[in-house]
């Protein structure tokens, strides 16, 4: 916990008495001396980069051999979660394979890093979605921008509805991975959900560990300032929620006011590596109350024996996230860390993003 502390204390999860932004943001102003290192990296790697994205904002090209389907269905709480079906194009519907249900990072899409995933999986054997969370993206669910730990833990839950009533899916094959958020919703759903067989996460956010990690007299003036704003959302009929990133267009390069760990989620979700109009790195400003009453880890060993891999990059801000997750987990459980891999690296960079690693991961985990 003293791990994590340290990273919240960075602002990496930005609280103030008007609202939540996702883990995808925090103030332009705010530095982050302790990881320097990371941005510089990030800084010299900008230019370096070049992925470029397809029709319909996908962040990156669909493999020849892969097929891509859009495909809906509803969750436990009747919401519609759209999502995007990845097979191999050489598929027997005739034969069972194993399944994976991916979720995106904590503000983030479909299109990004969970298609990356899918993609590059489905061309190893698997059966994938990857899914926009309840109130965001393509999924139904009102009001807009909602953030829920419940409902998010829920809507792998529903992937999971989903796969195993595909006739070529088989039912005792069905993991998770998450990515950033998504990873700590990963481990809730599979904590409740025993028909998730083996969970992964990648560069992984528990975003319940601010409020529960809080002492009371400053988790009680977070909640204080939310509970005002309820005031305000009542009187206007709606939630508050403001944008974090540009909604018309990405930007063609990194505004100057953008310091410290802002550099990389701009960097990401800003310019055109990872932009996407859906994506807006933020959620209404309440979203984080249920988060502080809610952790969402606290049955992490009870997925045992069920198999948990973590992984995470040597130079990522998030690497504690997933040090403290595993100290918690019970075996089997292995954390993975990735040379010269920054958090978002393991959103997209598929010369870092272990896949064999995780191909490995599953399929021994489905074969015992």
């Amino acid at each position: 916990m003293k791990n994590i502390k340290k990273v919240l204390a960075a602002g990496l999860l930005v609280i103030t008495t008007l609202g939540l932004t996702a883990c995808s943001n925090q103030p332009a102003n705010q530095t982050n001396q302790a990881n320097q290192e990371e941005v510089n990296n990030m800084t010299t790697m900008q230019s370096a980069l070049s992925i470029h994205p397809t029709d319909d904002y996908f962040i990156f090209e669909l493999a020849e051999n892969v097929n891509r389907t859009a495909v809906s269905y509803t969750n436990r709480y009747g919401i519609e979660i759209a999502a995007d079906l990845y097979t191999a194009k050489d598929l027997d519907e005739n034969q069972q394979y194993p399944a994976l249900v991916i979720g995106p990072p904590y503000g983030g899409v479909k299109e990004q890093g969970p298609g990356v995933y899918a993609n590059q999986l489905a061309q190893r054997g698997f059966v994938v979605i990857a899914f926009d969370p309840s109130y965001n993206g393509e999924s139904g669910g009102e009001p807009r921008h909602l953030s829920s730990p419940e409902i998010f833990s829920e809507d792998f839950s529903a992937g999971v509805d989903y796969l195993g009533n595909l006739p070529y899916v088989d039912r005792e094959q069905i993991g998770a991975i998450g990515i950033c958020g998504s990873g700590g919703f990963a481990l809730s759903a599979a904590a409740m959900d025993t028909r998730i067989k083996a969970v992964a996460t990648a560069a992984m956010y528990d975003i319940s560990a601010m409020g529960n990690s809080m002492d009371n007299e400053t988790r009680n003036n977070m909640i204080s300032g939310m509970a005002e704003q309820r005031w305000a959302d009542f009187a206007n009929g709606e939630p508050a929620y403001s944008r974090n990133f540009p909604a018309d267009a990405p930007l063609e390069e990194l505004p100057d006011n953008i310091t410290g760990l802002n550099v990389e989620w701009w960097t990401f979700y800003g310019l055109q590596r990872g932009w996407h109009p859906n994506a807006g790195g933020s959620f209404t400003n309440t979203s984080m109350l249920p988060f502080a009453n809610y952790p969402l880890l606290n049955h992490i060993d009870s997925i045992s024996p069920r198999p948990i891999l973590f992984v995470t990059g040597d130079i990522a801000h998030s690497k504690a996230f997933s040090e403290d997750a595993y100290a918690a987990a019970a075996e089997p459980k292995e954390i993975y860390v990735v040379p010269g891999a920054m958090h978002i690296d393991l959103y997209d960079d598929v010369n870092k993003i272990p896949f064999d690693k995780l191909e490995s991961f599953f399929k021994e985990a489905f074969a015992e």
